[in-house]
């Protein structure tokens, strides 16, 4: 009942994901991921702990396939389940669990798996990959958005629409880019509407944050405040309204 992208953006080594569902507040659940380390989305009955479990893995040193089998063997519900996952060198793997609901499938592609179920057919997930690889000219966020928006072009969740979800992360657990849509008419329009809203300010703010590299982060209000607005300025320019 979701689909989703998972993806690396090559140029800055983030990792993120893009789903959308015809359920409440598929961005509670799904989308899983640590900077420098991968990402995982876990949907059909979805199982959080493959989320948990699988970062840690790969922070251990498991390859994809490697965490995947080890996820899904020791879970008995797995047939019931769908899961992929990308790592930090953009290595793919995707598992569908053969009581999943049709159209269940996953594409994948340089840097990049898209998987879904319960949708209108295969196009969904095909149409979600190729708006993603020909729209490289964009931001990783915006890419990720363009992917979802042809997706559901194609049919998508086959029931309908309800939530949407962004989530990306440039270093360690925290994610530096989390936007979610619970419960909407037209999910994806609303958060195309929140993405705008959010490069006005709370996305150049995310690098005044405390991190490991900088742990007291920035706390000097008027520098912070004007670096947010020229950011916002450049970026107004570049994406008219």
């Amino acid at each position: 009942m979701t689909w989703s992208i998972i993806a690396r953006d090559s140029a800055s080594g983030s990792m993120g994901i893009a789903c959308a569902s015809r359920a409440l507040a598929v961005g509670s659940i799904v989308p899983h991921g640590a900077g420098r380390v991968g990402a995982i989305a876990t949907q059909a009955f979805a199982n959080p702990f493959y989320g948990i479990d699988g970062l840690n893995l790969l922070r251990e040193g498991c390859s994809v396939a490697e965490t995947i089998a080890n996820l899904t063997e020791m879970d008995a519900g797995r047939d019931y389940r769908q899961l992929h996952i990308i790592d930090r060198n953009g290595e793919t793997g995707c598992f569908t669990g053969s009581a999943c609901l049709a159209w269940s499938g996953s594409v994948s592609g340089a840097d990049a798996s898209v998987a879904g179920n319960m949708l209108a057919g295969p196009e969904v997930v095909e149409a979600t990959l190729a708006a993603y690889q020909e729209a490289s000219a964009l931001d990783f966020d915006e890419r990720l958005l363009a992917a979802l928006d042809a997706g559901e072009r194609a049919g998508g969740d086959k029931r309908g629409r309800q939530s949407c979800a962004i989530r990306i992360w440039s270093e360690g657990p925290i994610a530096s880019f989390d936007l979610r849509v619970d419960d909407h008419a037209e999910p994806l329009r609303e958060l195309r509407r929140l993405w705008r809203l959010a490069h006005q300010g709370y996305a150049p703010f995310q690098a005044f944050l405390p991190s490991r590299r900088n742990p007291a982060g920035m706390t000097d209000r008027e520098i912070a405040y004007r670096a947010c607005e020229e950011y916002a300025a450049r970026w107004n320019a570049r994406h008219p309204v």
